[in-house]
């Protein structure tokens, strides 16, 4: 069913999921709203900073351009009046830009409703696109594209989210008799993001004994060939490009190896070289993508690892990919870096590396296509030798 703005009808009270379609890069977030039509807390907001709320009701995986929201309506809590889905633009850039928005509401892989927004002549950078409600104990989809000025934090605001400005530069103070220690003050949500373009290729973070358990995601676009979103078939079919994530790993011993599915090097996280590769999605099935691990735990062992893509099957596509790579490290915000000036024909993508800088972590943006993995080989000079392999 195509709805228009102001536009509502029945959903199932089931699982299902809301999927935000875009052409260029947006912010999706979802807020758990109560009878005051506000959230409750923190835990009411799922966006790229906090993927899943409290009991998991409401997950967000990002895909491309694309963002899926699961919401079981089946287990929300019985207080839960409406679920709102906004998008919001960064970089001072409005809706009118993307070229395309809509959302969508499936049930098992198949399209219930969608709306599209008209994006011509719009100048806001956020949008209410749509929300989950309560109606005589039913529940309902109402599209509703409403504009809404400023970015994520004043739309999180107008929700009742209570987000934690930027820290200011501390003042000396007087020599005086030291003041008995404040109450903490509640947490608030923290909305920073970091990405790493071309103007602001790269960021250092301070050094500290355990950086935890590095996450780095590999996501990309995976709308199918009829129009239908969240599978891969954009390339050859419903069957899709298989797009791997890997790691060229060097150790301050001097030891190196590479991290990949070709060949079976997914590596350790508990032993050398510390790196992890979770896995290779040939299916589809995986929605959230590929994930490489590192144990930021012996990061003192660690000198370079060189995050790169290749395209191990299908065309060499990468403007219809969207790629992008994300990286999750404990007490940070989240550092995305996308895959944006993509050489059709060539398969690999040296994306970024993180260097060892005296304890603290460089991560660089790299953003680089070769030829295959001993062209980029050559390219950062690491010298290993290359033959054909399969997986």
């Amino acid at each position: 069913m195509n709805m228009t703005p102001g536009s509502n009808a029945p959903v199932p009270a089931n699982l299902l999921t809301v999927r935000v379609l875009a052409g260029a890069a947006v912010d999706a977030s979802a807020f758990r709203l109560f009878a005051s039509g506000k959230v409750n807390g923190d835990a009411d907001m799922v966006f790229y900073g906090q993927p899943d709320n409290d009991d998991r009701t409401i997950s967000l995986k990002s895909e491309g351009h694309n963002s899926a929201f699961s919401v079981d309506l089946t287990r929300l809590r019985p207080d839960v009046q409406k679920v709102a889905f906004t998008v919001t633009c960064d970089g001072g850039r409005n809706v009118s830009g993307l070229q395309r928005l809509a959302i969508q509401v499936e049930q098992g892989g198949e399209v219930l409703l969608n709306g599209s927004v008209e994006l011509v002549g719009r100048q806001e950078a956020a949008l209410i696109l749509g929300e989950l409600y309560r109606r005589n104990n039913e529940w309902k989809f109402r599209f509703i594209a409403q504009g809404f000025n400023g970015g994520l934090k004043p739309l999180a605001e107008h929700f009742g989210v209570d987000v934690a400005e930027p820290a200011p530069a501390p003042t000396p103070a007087p020599q005086t008799a030291p003041a008995p220690a404040p109450t903490p003050a509640p947490a608030k949500i923290n909305l920073s993001k970091v990405s790493l373009t071309k103007e602001k290729p790269a960021i250092s973070l301070t050094k500290r004994d355990n950086f935890g358990e590095i996450r780095i995601n590999l996501n990309w676009h995976r709308e199918t060939s009829s129009g239908g979103g969240g599978l891969r078939g954009l390339f050859g079919g419903n069957k899709g490009v298989d797009l791997d994530l890997g790691a060229f790993v060097e150790l301050q011993d001097g030891s190196r190896g590479v991290i990949q599915a070709l060949g079976g090097n997914f590596g350790a996280m508990h032993a050398k070289p510390f790196v992890h590769l979770q896995g290779d999605d040939r299916t589809g099935e995986v929605t959230d993508g590929e994930w490489l691990h590192i144990n930021g735990r012996e990061w003192s062992q660690i000198r370079e690892v060189l995050i790169f893509a290749f395209i191990y099957q299908g065309a060499a596509s990468w403007d219809k990919t969207d790629g992008v790579v994300t990286l999750h490290i404990p007490d940070q915000p989240p550092i995305e870096t996308r895959m944006t000036e993509g050489e059709n024909r060539r398969n690999m993508c040296a994306i970024a590396r993180l260097v060892n800088e005296n304890g603290s972590i460089r991560v660089e943006r790299i953003n680089q296509f070769f030829n295959g993995h001993s062209d980029m080989d050559k390219a950062f000079g690491w010298g290993f030798n290359w033959r054909a392999g399969s997986k």
